[in-house]
C-alpha cells in the first residue's frame, strides 16, 4: 500500500489500520463520535485529533499511541514483549497464554520503558508466582 510521502506518520497510520478492518471514513468517525469530515481531516494531514480521540483511536484499533504517532514501529506493548521472549521457547509458550489475562494488562502498557532483558525477567519471575500457585493448589 503507497501513501504519498506528504503525509505525516499519523495520517498514515490511521489510514492504514483503517484500511486493515475493512472500514470506511465515516464508520471510525461514527465509532469515535466525530464527524466523518473531522476524522477524514485526520488522514489528510489537515487536523490533529484531541487527547481524548487520540485515546480512543488507540483503543478501537489496539494500538500504542506511539505507534499512532509514528515514534515506534511496535503497534502494542503485546508485541514488545513477545518479540523479546520469541527466542526462549519455554518464556514463549507461557507469553502466549499470559497475554490474554485482563488482570496485567497493565504490565503490558509499562513495557515501553523495559528492556528485552527486563522484560524476560519479569516474564519469567511471573512464571515462577504461577508455578509456585499452581503447586500450593
Amino acid at each position: 500500500m503507497e501513501f504519498p510521502e506528504k503525509l505525516n506518520p499519523f495520517s498514515q497510520r490511521l489510514r492504514q489500520l483503517r484500511e486493515e478492518k475493512g472500514l470506511l471514513q465515516k464508520d471510525v468517525a461514527k465509532i469515535l463520535g466525530i464527524t466523518p469530515s473531522a476524522y477524514g481531516y485526520y488522514e489528510q494531514g489537515k487536523r490533529e485529533p484531541s487527547m481524548e480521540v487520540l485515546k480512543k483511536l488507540s483503543d478501537f484499533f489496539n494500538v500504542s499511541i506511539d505507534y499512532l504517532l509514528g515514534r515506534t514501529d511496535i503497534r502494542s506493548p503485546v508485541d514488545e514483549i513477545t518479540e523479546a521472549v520469541s527466542d526462549d521457547p519455554e518464556l514463549f509458550e507461557f507469553w502466549n497464554t499470559l497475554k490474554k489475562r485482563e488482570d496485567l494488562k497493565l504490565l503490558f502498557k509499562q513495557t515501553k520503558k523495559l528492556s528485552p532483558k527486563d522484560i524476560k525477567q519479569i516474564i519469567r519471575i511471573i512464571k515462577a508466582i504461577e508455578d509456585e500457585e499452581d503447586k500450593e493448589e
